[in-house]
């Protein structure tokens, strides 16, 4: 861990100064229709920061909504998760009713669901790629690129998969995310490989259990990549980021950044405001500058959200966070 820690005395100095812009919104973006914007940037030296869209769940979530939020924070790039297919009107599961259900309820609630899914199953494979074209071009003539489309195909049949690396395509993506299971990444891999794109895989807690290996993920494909929660692997295990990151960079693209306490801290893994965890973000993110690696640094904002703020404010703060530290 030579190359990748820096000094205390550095650390401190660059927590302490990242910390304070935890308070600032940049003032270049406005919600005012018709207000005037920049092109959004947020690669700073050398590391393209950016979010998952997962962060802005509790808003509005049109993409119109969600192009507002990415300029607030000066985003540029980002991993576009189910609001893609959302805004484009897919059919939507029904809610699973709150407390205990009858056979007869549980029955009805199947039957719903399993129609739903058929409903859905349709849908994408009737929807024109040029839907998600339009979609392309609306973000990117905000300034925005749609590095990473995340679909969580690996239940969905052979042709939803298709469907879902066709729409990456057409979005402008390097590929697809999905959440790490023993079925994505033995299934997926070959649908990467297929439609010359990537299988990435977001993982949680999976690290901290006993005898898991990152190293399973790529056997299975070529295309197999690691999609690392860096604050969740922290929150799980304790054990420093880079670690993984150095040994596994050339195998990942992405990495999801949040801050959290560690497993033998009171309370354990709980996610906190950047720079109120215990997450080494410092060094991670001088890492990458040090490395000029192609790794993306996504912004999956968990913790709770202030009375007085929203999840578009508190993303910005987390973007201002770190390009202090890179700066």
């Amino acid at each position: 861990m030579k190359n990748s820690n820096i000094s205390r005395r550095r650390f401190i100095g660059t927590s302490a100064a990242a910390a304070a812009a935890l308070t600032i919104v940049p003032v270049s973006y406005s919600f005012t229709s018709g207000a005037k914007k920049k092109k959004p940037n947020s690669k700073v030296g050398g590391v393209q920061l950016g979010c998952t869209t997962y962060s802005y769940r509790s808003m509005p979530h049109k993409v119109d909504d969600v192009i507002e939020y990415l300029l607030l924070a000066g985003i540029n790039a980002i991993e576009l998760r189910l609001v893609a297919e959302e805004d484009l009107g897919i059919p939507q599961i029904p809610a699973r009713p709150r407390g205990p259900m009858s056979d007869k309820e549980k029955a009805e609630f199947a039957k719903a669901t399993a129609a739903a899914r058929e409903e859905q199953l349709k849908w994408r494979l009737s929807l024109p790629m040029e839907r998600y074209e339009d979609m392309r071009m609306k973000f990117n003539k905000a300034g925005i690129t749609v590095n990473i489309a995340k679909l969580t195909p690996s239940s969905w049949s052979d042709e939803e998969i298709d469907y879902a690396y066709n729409a990456a395509k057409a979005l402008g993506s390097i590929g697809i995310t999905d959440e790490y299971s023993e079925m994505a990444i033995q299934r997926l891999g070959k649908f990467a490989e297929k439609h010359k794109s990537l299988a990435m895989y977001h993982t949680h807690q999976q690290p901290a259990e006993p005898g898991f290996s990152f190293d399973t993920i790529f056997k299975y494909s070529p295309a197999n990549y690691l999609n690392l929660d860096a604050g969740h692997y922290f929150g799980a295990t304790g054990l420093h980021p880079n670690e993984i990151i150095i040994k596994y960079h050339d195998k990942m693209r992405s990495i999801h950044i949040k801050d959290k306490t560690g497993p033998n801290s009171t309370p354990p893994g709980a996610n906190m405001p950047f720079g109120k965890g215990e997450t080494p973000i410092a060094d991670i993110l001088l890492l990458l500058k040090k490395e000029k690696w192609p790794i993306n640094v996504d912004v999956e904002m968990e913790y709770e959200i202030p009375k007085d703020s929203d999840a578009a404010k508190e993303v910005a703060k987390c973007i201002e966070y770190m390009r202090n530290i890179l700066e």
